[in-house]
């Protein structure tokens, strides 16, 4: 990598990042690969996927550099993702790497389709992992297939089980729900995230497949999601505001152990108070998981541009970050890229 890795003048805790409306960025998602052996029909519903030329994706090192960077400017939250991230060749070591940072990073988490993570579960933990998040998007073996694509129910099961051995806490477990599909199963993921004492959540239906096929009439609100489980286990609000969170996170009234989370970006978008930018697999920064405009950091970097060059690339970008998503407006264009290439 060519680059002046040196600190140059700045003091690395000098400044942090903010756009223009005055959100600080305190989290980065990097895709570590946009490659998946999921085929999920809300991601990649029209089959192989174009994948990003070898070249052109960011190496270790650049990650690692990147990521300190990030992290000197105030980033407290990191989390990989895909893609498929365990597809990433010796991921471990990469775990390892960015959780060196740790002195001013504060949370190092993974989300995964979970069938290969109980293979690398014990090494990732003591590689310094703290929490992963596990997609889970129908409990009825027929129906995760039709979903994902394979017949690997079980296999995300036991990733589950291989979590919770492993004591990564919380375990975060996402479903998207999309009505007539899997809607109808949702007492029995929150019976599931009582049974398991995990954290369930919910994320309404978006607009990230590589098909543009989305349907608004396909989103099932966050309303009727908390609505149709309340009914049958009473839920009590954990905190408010939330803040700079994604989800609404509830309690069982009743004390079980478990937890409810409702992602509800469609119908009751959370974009005044984001927290969080995107890396891709191949080395551009989105400021917004709907952006349809990407910077190019990759060849900034590998232009041999300074650390402090860098770092005013990254804060100019960040400040242009946009007001809000548009999904509700009329001219909404969806993102070219799929979340298979953006990291969820």
């Amino acid at each position: 990598m060519k680059t002046n890795s040196t600190k140059d003048t700045l003091n690395l805790m000098d400044t942090v990042l903010k756009d223009s409306y005055g959100r600080q960025i305190r989290d980065l998602r990097i895709s570590v690969t946009d490659r998946c052996n999921f085929r999920c029909f809300y991601c990649l519903p029209n089959g192989e996927p174009t994948l990003a030329r070898k070249e052109t994706i960011l190496t270790f090192e650049e990650i690692v550099f990147i990521s300190e960077i990030f992290v000197s400017l105030g980033i407290e939250k990191i989390r990989l993702t895909g893609g498929e991230p365990i597809l990433r060749k010796n991921l471990v070591d990469l775990v390892g790497k960015i959780a060196a940072l740790k002195s001013n990073l504060k949370d190092l988490a993974l989300t995964t389709n979970g069938f290969d993570f109980p293979k690398h579960a014990e090494n990732l933990k003591k590689s310094g992992l703290d929490r992963v998040t596990i997609s889970l998007d129908s409990l009825k073996p027929d129906k995760f297939q039709q979903i994902t694509g394979v017949n690997k129910l079980d296999e995300v099961l036991a990733a589950i089980e291989s979590a919770k051995a492993n004591d990564f806490q919380p375990i975060k477990i996402n479903a998207v729900i999309i009505r007539d599909c899997n809607d109808d199963e949702l007492v029995d993921f929150a019976e599931f995230a009582r049974q398991n004492e995990v954290s369930f959540r919910f994320i309404e239906f978006m607009p990230l497949d590589s098909g543009h096929d989305w349907k608004r009439e396909q989103v099932v609100s966050g309303k009727e999601i908390f609505q149709k489980i309340n009914q049958v286990f009473p839920l009590k609000l954990k905190q408010s505001p939330r803040g700079n969170e994604t989800a609404w996170k509830y309690e069982f009234a009743d004390g079980a152990k478990g937890e409810i989370g409702i992602i509800a970006p469609v119908t009751e978008m959370f974009c005044g108070q984001c927290s969080r930018i995107r890396l891709t697999a191949d080395g551009q920064i989105r400021t917004c998981l709907f952006s349809t405009s990407e910077h190019n950091l990759r060849d900034f970097i590998r232009s041999g541009a300074s650390r402090i060059q860098i770092i005013e690339f990254i804060k100019d970008v960040v400040f242009k970050k946009e007001p809000r998503h548009r999904i509700n407006d009329t001219e909404f264009v969806q993102p070219a890229r799929t979340m298979s290439f953006i990291g969820g």
